[in-house]
């Protein structure tokens, strides 16, 4: 038994962002957890079709540069984590985590990411969209939750509680 404990220690806790505040709260949660369990941080963004969300990444590009959209995802990516380090500089685990970048459809590559790092869970941050969104859309943290073989925690940021 002590056998399959030390196991699950090892397996990481995957924490699928899209630089929102609510992911911010569900890395700092994640965080948590992980210097409790202890277990690694993975932390994974998934580059998505522009058209599904547009101007998500327009912002971060020029007309004078123009990248692909990995790279951009890549940079903000990187000034993600480095943000979050440097506001929390408690969380030991943020600096030791881990980041991936995946293309494709979010909840399909969460999804097999879980499987791929053998992930002991999954924490992530939902906006909780409701009414006519909700039903037409649905929400990629309610996909994940209902397709997901490990456990989800989702977490929202405090503004969106307080209110």
């Amino acid at each position: 038994m002590a056998k399959t404990a030390k196991k699950a220690q090892t397996r990481p806790i995957l924490v699928p962002v899209d630089f929102s505040a609510h992911s911010e709260a569900a890395l700092l949660f994640a965080s948590e957890l992980a210097e409790c369990i202890p277990s690694p941080l993975i932390v994974l963004h998934v580059v998505h079709d522009p058209g599904d969300a547009p101007g998500f990444y327009a912002g971060r590009q020029s007309t004078d540069d123009l990248k692909k959209i990995e790279d951009v995802a890549s940079e903000m990516m990187d000034d993600f984590m480095k943000r979050m380090i440097t506001d929390h500089p408690d969380k030991a685990c943020l600096k030791r985590a881990e980041t991936k970048l995946l293309v494709g459809l979010p909840v399909a590559r969460i999804l097999e990411a879980v499987e791929k790092v053998q992930a002991h869970m999954v924490v992530m941050g939902s906006k909780g969209r409701t009414g006519l969104s909700h039903i037409l859309l649905g929400s990629k943290a309610e996909q994940v939750v209902r397709l997901c073989p490990v456990p989800v925690t989702i977490v929202k940021a405090q503004e969106a509680q307080d209110q």
